[in-house]
């Protein structure tokens, strides 16, 4: 028999990804992708464009159900027609920093914020991106009828509209969660925050439920509620208590699901919900595989070289370290922060210790982001590596002694479109009168077992005295502007 087909759409920063899998067992029998523009702000056209583009050749052919995981917080902002006003605000765009600390503070601090909605703001969240608009573009923000986010407005468009008009659009609580005026813990949109940050009220999309179905799209195939990328992530790898994820992508991000939601008023831990009805737990970094890309650029190679550079030189790179926050940097807190290299000396400078201190330097962030998920109660048995950066040998070096628990490095995938594809699969079973989420089969993962932990714990110890060194107020220095 021919088995039922259901489609999953990762619409990220850099390109749409389409995975089409079995229904039953998630096995990927087609896949496609089509790039989207650079930048940290984008008309979103383009993402619509590329999914025509990803689709062209009849990949969606006999799928039965489709569903969206996109990139979170950015801000879609629509006019009474459904028109975009101005091109969306994407969550690596760091203008927003100033709104970000004149919110906690409008609130009455980070413990008000963490009580609300589970996340202290940073530039990131689409709440500090409304505070932005409505003081630096108040004649587009009095024309704002509803604010969606990047899936919801995917979502929308496959149901066969040429816009999104306002009241159409939906959402899931996955991706609500990382508005900063959605509350995980109460279910329901915070509008006093949304009016804080706005001035006044405007439409939101409604939020549904993990295994509900949104629509149709043209031809009869049933669209499911989608969620955020990190939310379909955690879907598309089968995540248990006590798996962290490290995701090493554009961005990297430490997370996992929990049974209860973060309140971390330090802002180091975002407290969003999932995408089945539990917790999602999460830290962020901007800089992650693009730490490496700079990397190999200065050295005149690429990362294939940078590889095997980095390889070449001992654990903690003869004492020379890298703080990346080569675009600012969101954990911790310093948006209009730059990257800096210390403990350069004659005997040490090196082209194999620089690329392993590019290396140790992007994981040592990601790793303070597994202690933080650690400080809020969540079990850390196994960390999952994965993304781009993940297939590196030199980071699989690494990383093995460096988080102080095995380490499993999943096959290559589109984990956020195979989570979007199951939550699809969720939405036809539900159709069905089958309540629970479908169990997909996983191809083996690569263990990794510490070998030389005290290794890991020297570089890391390096990395942290760096940092407290040049940035010992983390806060503050983050919310102040950058030097003129």
């Amino acid at each position: 028999m021919t088995p039922a087909l259901v489609a999953g759409i990762d619409s990220s920063t850099q390109a749409t990804k389409v995975v089409v899998c079995d229904a039953g067992t998630g096995e990927v029998v087609r896949e496609a992708r089509a790039p989207h523009p650079d930048g940290t702000e984008v008309d979103p056209e383009r993402w619509w464009e590329a999914l025509r583009a990803a689709t062209s050749d009849g990949i969606l052919d006999g799928v039965s159900a489709v569903g969206v995981g996109g990139q979170q917080h950015g801000m879609v902002a629509l006019d009474e027609d459904g028109q975009v006003l101005r091109p969306a605000l994407l969550w690596n765009d760091t203008r927003s920093a100033g709104a970000a600390g004149d919110l906690v503070s409008d609130l009455g601090g980070p413990e008000q914020w963490v009580d609300a909605v589970g996340s202290v703001p940073v530039a990131a969240l689409t709440v500090t991106k409304l505070r932005w608009l409505a003081e630096h573009e108040p004649e587009t923000a009095a024309r704002v009828a509803e604010v969606v986010l990047p899936h919801d407005w995917v979502t929308a468009r496959l149901r066969g509209a040429d816009r999104v008009r306002p009241g159409t659009a939906r959402t899931d609580r996955g991706d609500a969660s990382g508005t900063g005026y959605w509350s995980p813990h109460e279910d329901r949109y915070r509008l006093d925050i949304l009016r804080l940050a706005l001035g006044r009220d405007v439409g939101l999309p409604p939020v549904v439920g993990p295994a509900d179905t949104v629509g149709e799209a043209p031809g009869g195939m049933l669209v499911s509620a989608g969620t955020g990328d990190n939310m379909a992530a955690a879907l598309g790898l089968g995540l248990e208590p006590g798996d962290v994820v490290v995701s090493l992508g554009t961005s990297g991000t430490a997370f996992a699901v929990h049974d209860r939601p973060a309140a971390d008023p330090t802002g180091a831990v975002a407290g969003f919900a999932d995408a089945s009805g539990r917790f999602l737990p999460l830290v962020c970094t901007l800089n992650a595989a693009r730490v490496l890309t700079a990397a190999a650029t200065m050295l005149g190679t690429d990362l294939a070289g940078l590889e095997r550079l980095a390889q070449q030189s001992a654990p903690g790179a003869g004492g020379l370290v890298l703080l990346p926050y080569l675009d600012g940097e969101r954990t911790p807190d310093l948006p209009f922060a730059s990257g800096t290299l210390g403990g350069l000396r004659r005997g040490n400078a090196t082209p194999e210790n620089l690329a392993r201190a590019a290396v140790e330097g992007m994981l040592c962030g990601l790793a303070d982001g597994v202690d933080a998920l650690t400080a809020q109660g969540v079990p850390v048995r196994r960390v999952l590596l994965i993304g781009g950066a993940a297939r590196s040998t030199a980071v699989q070096v690494v990383a093995q002694n460096l988080f102080g628990v095995p380490v499993d490095v999943p096959p290559p995938g589109e984990y956020v479109a195979l989570g979007a594809a199951r939550q699809a699969a969720w939405a036809v079973a539900a159709q069905r009168g089958q309540a629970e989420l479908p169990a997909w089969s996983h191809r083996p993962a690569v263990s990794l077992r510490p070998d030389d932990p005290a290794a890991g714990t020297r570089v890391r110890e390096q990395y942290q005295a760096l940092r407290t060194a040049v940035h010992p107020t983390t806060r503050r220095e983050g919310r102040s502007e950058p030097a003129t």
